[in-house]
């Protein structure tokens, strides 16, 4: 049997990169995924994908800065699943990188909306999900930046840093009550969009594929660990 059979796992982010590399990982090993992002035809090209390999897939294109689109997808999720055993939290954006004193009051706004209170929203809306399941858990990506602060990373790392706190007290609040276990992972050097935005003149040969974080995200998912369970994914195979 895989090792995800007849779970249900809601992956965020999961148009490209990271998110749509763990969507597909998921999807191999038996779990039904429910894909977000806001780019529908991308969802779809991934939902396609799971498909062509026999998986199980669904798509919900939402905007994250939208609160009621999060609340209408936990209660369609609810309507559907007795449970969510699996949440992977791989959205998030940059940007600009700047100097503090140059951050547009706008741009930072909005990585606070998207990479912040997005994630508190997540974890309102479906935490009575995952509290139904007998194993859940919660993998929050974060940044290396979050904790080593970086010059004229700022915005992105100030937004990444709280919501990494925010999401570290939830696994304390929960470990003891629930079945909820949340690991916390920085991918690391990655070949995604994000990260040739940020290293333009980057060889992308250089940085390891999503699909190596994937299949360590998976192996996590697989493991007994105390919560919050805090790892960098710093193999490039």
């Amino acid at each position: 049997m895989s090792r995800f059979e007849g779970q249900i796992a809601l992956v965020t982010g999961a148009s490209r990169g990271i998110g749509a590399a763990v969507a597909k990982a998921l999807a191999a090993e038996g779990a039904h995924v429910v894909l977000t992002a806001r780019d529908t035809k991308k969802l779809e090209a991934v939902e396609q994908q799971i498909f062509d390999a026999g998986g199980a897939a669904t798509i919900a294109p939402l905007d994250l800065t939208d609160a009621d689109s999060i609340a209408r997808l936990a209660n369609a999720l609810a309507g559907r699943w007795p449970a969510l055993d699996i949440l992977v939290h791989a959205a998030a954006i940059l940007p600009e990188l700047t100097s503090v004193t140059g951050i547009d009051q706008a741009a930072l706004t909005k990585a606070l909306t998207t990479n912040l209170l997005a994630t508190q929203m997540l974890l309102a809306r479906f935490d009575p999900l995952l509290r139904k399941s007998t194993h859940a858990r919660l993998v929050y990506l974060t940044t290396s930046v979050a904790t080593q602060p970086r010059a004229y990373w700022g915005a992105y790392a100030a937004s990444k840093a709280a919501a990494e706190v925010l999401v570290d007290c939830y696994a304390q609040e929960v470990r003891n009550i629930s079945a909820i276990r949340v690991a916390i992972v920085d991918p690391g050097a990655t070949r995604t969009e994000m990260r040739a935005r940020a290293y333009p003149g980057e060889d992308p040969a250089t940085v390891k594929l999503p699909e190596a974080v994937a299949a360590r995200i998976l192996g996590i998912l697989g493991e007994q660990f105390a919560s919050p369970h805090r790892e960098r994914v710093n193999h490039s195979s």
